[in-house]
């Protein structure tokens, strides 16, 4: 398989050490040098126009909710690579890139919720569990579920009168 690596980072590349530290890692796992994008970031058109590619994007320890940038889109986190006490990576591939035999079974499933108790309680029975919340100035949760049947968790979603937002993930 071909290796396409590509490192997006949003910081200043000049004298940081974690965007130097993340090359040599990538280079290390692929044995090729990483392209790099800064500025605006569009995971799904990157993944739409080169489908072999790993999009490697840089999750900082005062980072919150960064699944949030990969809402409603058909990437998954194919893997996590810890560079340092204050960076990790993650390793995005398009959803129809091959997983092996034990990856892709838990899926990460976004949805924004209202909380209710009616709610949880169907989402408890089994079809999926709370991974991270995040709530918002209009009284919802954007909220990211571990299950490992999308149409059952989507189904009782909507039901419940709440929105899918996308599989964000697999593992």
């Amino acid at each position: 398989m071909k290796q396409f690596p590509i490192l997006y980072w949003p910081r200043k590349t000049t004298n940081d050490t974690d965007y130097h530290l993340a090359r040599k890692v990538i280079n290390s796992v692929t044995g090729v040098m990483p392209d790099v994008l800064t500025g605006q970031l569009d995971i799904m058109d990157i993944l739409n126009t080169n489908p072999e590619a790993t999009v490697y994007y840089p999750v900082f320890c005062e980072s919150t909710g960064w699944w949030g940038e990969l809402l409603g889109g058909s990437a998954i986190v194919t893997d996590k690579i810890i560079i340092s006490p204050e960076c990790q990576l993650m390793a995005i591939e398009a959803d129809g890139a091959s997983l092996g035999d034990n990856k892709g079974q838990h899926q990460l499933l976004a949805a924004e919720i209202y909380p209710t108790s009616g709610f949880f309680k169907k989402m408890n029975s089994g079809v999926a569990t709370v991974a991270d919340m995040l709530a918002t100035d209009t009284g919802t949760i954007l909220a990211l579920f571990s299950g490992k049947n999308k149409n059952q968790f989507i189904n009782i979603l909507e039901s419940t009168g709440n929105s899918y937002l996308g599989c964000i993930g697999r593992y």
